[in-house]
């Protein structure tokens, strides 16, 4: 799965792995004038700091959508599922 295979709706999408991990990505916040992305992972539907992903911090932005897919690919590797995007 990869970020192309979502639909924004029209600023952010959220791709939710399992009852435990989901993703939101927004295209209008930290590098939206390079056209790149943000994003901050939620654990437990809280905002959360995932080793290897954030790196200290909840949200990263100034992604391109290749570091996006990777984020994406890790994510699947943790929760064990595929996303499917929640309805905003």
């Amino acid at each position: 799965m990869k970020l192309a295979d979502f639909k924004f709706n029209p600023t952010q999408v959220v791709l939710k792995f399992s009852d435990r991990y989901s993703l939101s990505i927004i295209n209008n916040g930290h590098g939206k004038e390079h056209n790149l992305y943000e994003i901050a992972p939620f654990v437990n539907g809280q905002m959360a700091e995932l080793p290897g992903i954030t790196n200290g911090d909840t949200i990263v932005g100034y992604l391109s959508e290749e570091e996006v897919n990777a984020i994406i690919k890790k994510i699947v590797l943790i929760s064990g599922k595929d996303p499917v995007a929640e309805v905003l």
